[in-house]
């Protein structure tokens, strides 16, 4: 972890933070995060393909961790955060990478590929495929309750997180998005409520990782994270008219992960209807996995991807 340097890249008017390791002039590897995660959601990952002789590099994403926040966090878009990670690798002089996408990573990711397919040598993602033109205004149809439903109201997340310190906040969704069935509250209750206080964490997340992470979310707060992907996601899909992503790609999933039993999610993959969007895409799946599997099983991830990299490495350009 020490060997982890960190900068700050002006990027479009804002201090974006960057962790990398890595030689420079090697075949560039970019990891892009989730909710509620950060860049050191990566350490493991970033560590293995450095010593396999790539460069990692992992951005904190706007609003997100100690990377600076928009001026008006409510008017953050996907477009913002994809233009973002074009301007990170410019301003790195990579001309073409590798892209790690987990949870709504992959929202960046994929149309990341279509508007600039020069930039990009293939594609892994975790926990969530391509998504559709569409997604989640007509194809999956998330249930009254779900937390993304309730996330997208304003104000009501704000208020639900605000009875609890950002670290318990934290917890409780590490600990929500860890279990395998979709986390939804009834009428009367908040997303918060779901999480018992002596509910445990789980096995693979540590007191320290919980305080690394919970110190981050005290400087960046939530209000970019609710936006996006939250607040914005009736726009997944509608970056690019009729898109396909030729190169390769692998998606990875947790055979227990809650997101396989969102409404028309499981099927969606399974079926090979993904493969009309993604035709060159692996799905593998990882048995006893959460939504977290490059924390829960990182050996695995850090294996999935040096292999899925180095077979594809004749595509990246350095």
């Amino acid at each position: 972890m020490d060997q982890i340097a960190h900068r700050f890249i002006q990027v479009n008017g804002l201090n974006l933070h960057v962790a990398e390791i890595g030689s420079e002039s090697s075949p560039a590897v970019i990891f892009l995060h989730g909710f509620p995660e950060i860049w050191y959601t990566w350490r493991h990952q970033m560590i293995a393909v450095a010593d396999a002789g790539f460069r990692a590099i992992a951005p904190d994403f706007r609003g997100y961790g100690l990377s600076d926040s928009p001026a008006e966090p409510e008017k953050a878009t996907f477009t913002d955060l994809i233009n973002d990670t074009v301007s990170i690798l410019d301003s790195l002089a990579v001309s073409k990478a590798f892209v790690i996408g987990k949870d709504f990573g992959a929202i960046v990711a994929y149309p990341f590929a279509l508007q600039h397919p020069h930039k990009v040598a293939g594609i892994v993602t975790l926990g969530l495929p391509f998504m559709p033109p569409g997604a989640f205004t007509h194809q999956f149809i998330l249930p009254e309750g779900f937390y993304p439903r309730r996330w997208q109201e304003p104000g009501r997340a704000e208020a639900d997180f605000g009875r609890f310190d950002v670290k318990s906040v934290v917890r409780n969704i590490y600990i929500l998005f860890s279990q395998s069935e979709l986390q939804i509250a009834n009428e009367n209750q908040e997303i918060m409520d779901l999480v018992k206080p002596s509910t445990p964490l789980p096995s693979w997340f540590t007191e320290e990782d919980l305080e690394t992470y919970a110190a981050l979310y005290e400087k960046s707060g939530f209000r970019t994270a609710l936006q996006v992907p939250y607040r914005t996601m009736d726009m997944v899909g509608s970056e690019v008219e009729d898109p396909k992503v030729e190169i390769p790609t692998t998606v990875i999933m947790g055979e227990e992960d809650y997101v396989l039993k969102i409404p028309g999610m499981g099927d969606y993959i399974r079926s090979g209807e993904v493969k009309k969007y993604v035709p060159n895409q692996e799905t593998i799946y990882v048995p006893h996995g959460s939504h977290f599997l490059p924390e829960q099983f990182p050996e695995k991830v850090n294996q999935l991807i040096l292999n899925f990299i180095h077979q594809n490495k004749h595509l990246a350009v350095v």
